[in-house]
């Protein structure tokens, strides 16, 4: 009898232990994250599911991922439920999900409303699973660089602007792009939002395309935010400013800069840059910029996400957290309904 490959036997318990996850949705986005669960070491891609037969079909027979004919029967096959349908179904497919004691992670925003996103965090504290929302920018590696030198911020800008994309006009700009700027300021701001003023202005969808929002925090710290949709070139930038330092993130072509301010020494060097204030104060301003390591955001948030279940962690990105990002998206959302009426 041939004797067995030893990296064979290796292969084989490390399927055994990995966590068999199912992906609901078949989309754009949903055959990343097939492509990218396929490729982890964390899990063990069991298939998807997808209620459109040809979409079905065609994701079948072009990736070789096996297609189930109900969502019920992927949900039994699985550990981990991934969800990339269309918000609108977020809740349901969660339900179910949980239900049958299984982990998910939802992509943003984590579902349509608060009291429906507030219900999946009861049933997943019930059936005591775990959830992740893919807010993605979270393990974008220009953030995640300078995560730890953003302190107390008390100034924030942020741009997230978008070239026209027909396939991105089912939902508000808000809660397509905006949301995703939300989640990283209310994961460095250690405050209780105080007050939103937003408005916005609808050029070629229903709703709005281009957003404008300001969030007081109870701390003092003010964030300024604009979206759009309807742009001539992308952009995915933020800002930080906090005492004696200003970081800046550009989430799209993955780099970060980190200006810091000290007091000057009595005696600088030739190439040192000093301001000097009305009151005669002295700062050095030096530049404390971190590498960059190049990942797949996506990748590493599943990843991740395998890794709070295995390890019985609190995931990254918490159901609580993304319910928190709706939250004040939807009050952004009521401004505009305030401003109509008032109007």
């Amino acid at each position: 009898m041939a004797k067995k490959s030893t990296n064979n036997l290796i292969f084989v318990q490390n399927k055994l232990t990995m966590l068999t996850a199912g992906v609901l949705g078949a989309g754009h986005l949903g055959k990343i994250h097939l492509k990218l669960l396929n490729q982890s070491d964390k899990y063990n891609l069991v298939g998807f599911y997808d209620p459109d037969k040809k979409t079905a079909d065609k994701t079948s027979k072009d990736f070789g991922f096996t297609s189930f004919d109900s969502i019920e029967k992927l949900i039994d096959a699985v550990d981990v439920v991934d969800i990339v349908t269309p918000t609108l179904s977020h809740f349901e497919c969660a339900k179910l999900a949980i239900s049958k004691g299984k982990h998910v992670f939802i992509e943003k925003p984590i579902a349509k409303t608060v009291a429906e996103a507030e219900g999946i965090i009861k049933l997943a504290q019930d059936k005591n699973v775990k959830g992740q929302v893919g807010h993605v920018e979270r393990f974008n590696p220009a953030f995640t660089a300078v995560r730890d030198k953003i302190e107390h911020p008390m100034f924030i800008e942020a741009h997230r602007l978008a070239e026209f994309n027909p396939r991105g006009t089912d939902v508000p700009v808000v809660l397509d792009l905006m949301i995703h700027d939300l989640d990283i300021i209310l994961s460095v701001v250690q405050s209780k939002v105080k007050s939103i003023h937003a408005s916005g202005v609808s050029v070629i969808s229903e709703t709005p395309d281009i957003t404008n929002a300001r969030i007081e925090f109870e701390n003092g710290c003010v964030a300024n935010l604009t979206a759009s949709r309807i742009s001539l070139k992308n952009m995915r930038k933020a800002r930080f400013f906090q005492r004696d330092a200003y970081i800046s993130v550009d989430f799209l072509e993955k780099s970060c800069e980190v200006v810091k301010m000290k007091d000057a020494p009595k005696n600088p060097d030739d190439f040192a840059l000093i301001l000097q204030n009305a009151e005669g104060v002295k700062k050095q301003i030096y530049f404390d910029n971190p590498s960059v390591i190049p990942n797949n955001a996506i990748l590493d948030e599943l990843n991740a996400f395998a890794d709070a279940i295995t390890n019985n962690t609190t995931p990254v990105v918490s159901l609580e957290q993304g319910t928190n990002a709706l939250r004040v998206a939807l009050q952004i959302m009521d401004c505009f309904k305030n401003i109509n009426t008032s109007s």
